[in-house]
């Protein structure tokens, strides 16, 4: 049985759009496969079930027929890790995620595993990206950040601790590198690695429409509630956030690029000059693409007809606008199943920037 574990450097190094490429790309050449997040910390609730969330999003892509439960066995809530250094039972978490792989396993070709953060993560229930990757007796691919000495000084971090696990590492993949840097980039960081004797992969552009939030992800990381927004215009990506404290004058020149504007609804000039902007003849395309509504005030019935007819999503917080805009920085948004141009995307980059053979050559069957 063949078996892949892809691992980071860090949070938003982009392995989850690497991984469902990943998966795409090996299904194509192997067949059957099927795909693991042994231990998730960002979950939803499915059939009263905690499931991650990147399980739940490749389940619905590639229309799998595993349960999720085995997809995604561990589902970190709040207060876990607290309990674990209590009372946890280590071999009560091993049983689960092995168990898990069984039952996946069973027909496939090949089970993809998606680790959570850095090598690492869940040390503090000793169930860490590279002690998982030991018990399930799986090769390893490090996903890490476009750059040269950051993606080298990372990965030898992190390779330290598969190393001292007795965890192969195949190589790696390097991210989310600036195009006008690419070819500077490419060649130098192959020659850097293969100083330390490791292998890339690939070496993928940075797509600025991966790294941008749909609305339908801003809605549901912030807890909104939704007033109005259609299928169409809720998978929109993002392009910048506008916070309404300004004159309405100064905010003629502002609405452009996508931008969501952040304001309280009873700022009622600032968000009818957003809703009017496309009537001005500026250098640059007025674009709004959603509107916040903060203090939990919703704008007068006349203005949210004008804001339903121009058709741009619009949603409540009880959050003032410095805190919307503080959660919204310190968020790590997740790809959605609707966001299909994202998606495919994703599995063009792979397809096309990362010798996926040479990954299948050197995978061990076993």
């Amino acid at each position: 049985m063949k078996k892949l574990f892809v691992a980071a450097t860090r949070q938003n190094d982009g392995k989850t759009t690497v991984s469902l490429g990943l998966f795409h790309a090996l299904q194509k050449r192997l067949g059957k496969l099927a795909y693991m997040k042994p231990v998730g910390q960002q979950y939803k609730v499915v059939d009263s079930e905690k499931i991650d969330k990147d399980a739940v999003l490749i389940q619905s892509i590639y229309n799998l027929q595993d349960k999720l439960s085995d997809m995604s066995p561990i589902a970190v809530p709040r207060g876990f890790t607290s309990s674990y250094i209590e009372s946890g039972d280590r071999d009560l978490l091993v049983d689960k995620i092995k168990s898990a792989y069984d039952r996946l396993a069973v027909g496939k070709e090949m089970v993809l595993i998606e680790g959570t953060g850095h090598a690492g993560v869940g040390s503090i229930f000793d169930m860490s990206n590279a002690q998982v990757a030991k018990e399930l007796g799986s090769q390893v691919i490090m996903v890490s950040l476009g750059g040269i000495g950051r993606p080298i000084d990372e990965i030898l971090l992190n390779k330290s601790l598969f190393d001292n696990m007795g965890v192969e590492v195949l190589g790696v993949i390097v991210n989310k590198v600036l195009p006008k840097k690419y070819e500077q980039i490419h060649d130098r960081i192959i020659k850097g690695f293969a100083r330390h004797g490791i292998e890339v992969f690939g070496v993928i552009p940075k797509v600025p429409i991966l790294n941008k939030p749909s609305i339908s992800e801003l809605v549901e990381d912030l807890d909104a509630e939704l007033l109005f927004g259609d299928a169409a215009s809720m998978a929109t990506p993002i392009g910048k956030f506008v916070i309404g404290d300004m004159q309405p004058h100064a905010a003629v020149g502002v609405f452009h690029n996508n931008a969501v504007l952040i304001v309280p609804g009873n700022r009622e000039s600032v968000i009818v000059t957003a809703l009017c902007g496309n009537l001005l003849e500026t250098d640059e395309i007025p674009d709004v693409a959603a509107m916040i509504f903060t203090h939990g005030i919703s704008p007068h019935s006349q203005i949210m007809d004008l804001i339903k007819r121009s058709r741009i999503p619009a949603m409540l917080v009880q959050d003032d606008s410095f805190k919307v805009a503080t959660k919204i920085n310190n968020s790590i948004f997740k790809l959605r199943a609707e966001e299909v141009e994202k998606i495919e995307k994703s599995q063009a980059l792979v397809e096309t920037y990362v010798n996926v053979d040479r990954i299948i050559e050197l995978i061990n069957d076993k």
